[in-house]
């Protein structure tokens, strides 16, 4: 896709929600710290306006909604504004923050690699111990029994959870994997113009699981452990009634969409990406530099 010329190398969203100022100060001091050039367009779904003069304050661009329409919604507005602007969009949390020379890693990997649309750093808690945010696509059963991983239930679902979330793969290797965290998505801005945004069907939860597998239909989506970023992240679904009750609401949106137990899909992206874990690091940079040529 031919660019024009534009004051950008990247675009950034973050969608806010009653958001601590804190927090999202760190996420605007990490995007802005970097070598290249952002634009960052922050869209608040909070009843008041209360963050405007922090994200203008910050160099941010500033979007109040007035109403909450949830995480793909929001990052949608955003990109809508942003497409043919810049060749890549970040999609952040705001309880994310990193070094100011990550962006700039992640677009010259990118810029090397152009068959990948999409690609993650290492997440990490604020302590530096990693989070297991590389997923293959779900199957229902991998939903309800991740809810079950307690007791004595745990240690006979422990190895599907292993294999569900590639914990035995070196967490320090490059690997193509079916779905990257909603968390931190470093996107080549071509691929909304070949998949299209965010399925406002899910107000909150597995809509990057949906964004995602799409993505692979024409690009790969990477994970890039080479640099990492900070998240301060709390499963609030799992203490959170109502939040729980979206979790399910969108768990049951998904697979009405794409197949509760019959998806072949899903068993052809998976068992791929499980092949390329089980082949060696080796295989996975040759697959690259192959689709390169």
């Amino acid at each position: 896709m031919n660019l024009p010329v534009s004051p950008y190398d990247l675009t950034a969203s973050v969608v806010v929600y009653r958001t601590d100022e804190t927090q999202l100060q760190k996420c605007f001091d990490s995007g802005f710290a970097s070598k290249l050039r952002v634009r960052f367009i922050v869209v608040d779904n909070s009843p008041t306006d209360r963050l405007r003069s922090e994200a203008t304050a910050a160099g941010a661009e500033y979007r109040w909604t007035g109403e909450n329409f949830g995480f793909g919604a929001g990052h949608n507005r955003a990109i809508r504004e942003c497409r043919g602007v810049s060749r890549y969009h970040l999609i952040v949390n705001p309880d994310v923050y990193f070094g100011p020379d990550v962006l700039e890693s992640l677009a010259s990997y990118m810029d090397a690699n152009p068959q990948i649309g999409l690609v993650m750093p290492r997440i990490l808690y604020p302590d530096g111990s990693p989070q297991n945010l590389c997923k293959l696509l779900p199957t229902p059963g991998d939903l309800l029994l991740r809810r079950l991983l307690v007791g004595p239930v745990a240690k006979l679902l422990h190895r599907r959870t292993e294999k569900y979330e590639f914990r035995n793969v070196d967490p320090m290797r490059t690997m193509s994997v079916p779905v990257l965290s909603g968390c931190f998505m470093f996107l080549r801005t071509e691929v909304f113009e070949k998949v299209g945004l965010f399925d406002e069907r899910y107000f909150m939860y597995l809509e990057d699981v949906d964004f995602c597998r799409r993505i692979h239909r024409a690009f790969d989506a990477v994970y890039y452990p080479q640099v990492s970023v900070f998240h301060e992240y709390a499963k609030g679904s799992y203490t959170d009634w109502k939040l729980l009750q979206y979790h399910v609401t969108s768990a049951c949106a998904y697979f009405s969409k794409w197949g509760w137990f019959v998806d072949k899909e899903r068993d052809s992206i998976n068992a791929k990406a499980l092949r390329q874990a089980e082949a060696g690091p080796s295989d996975f940079s040759e697959q690259l530099a192959a689709e390169a040529e």
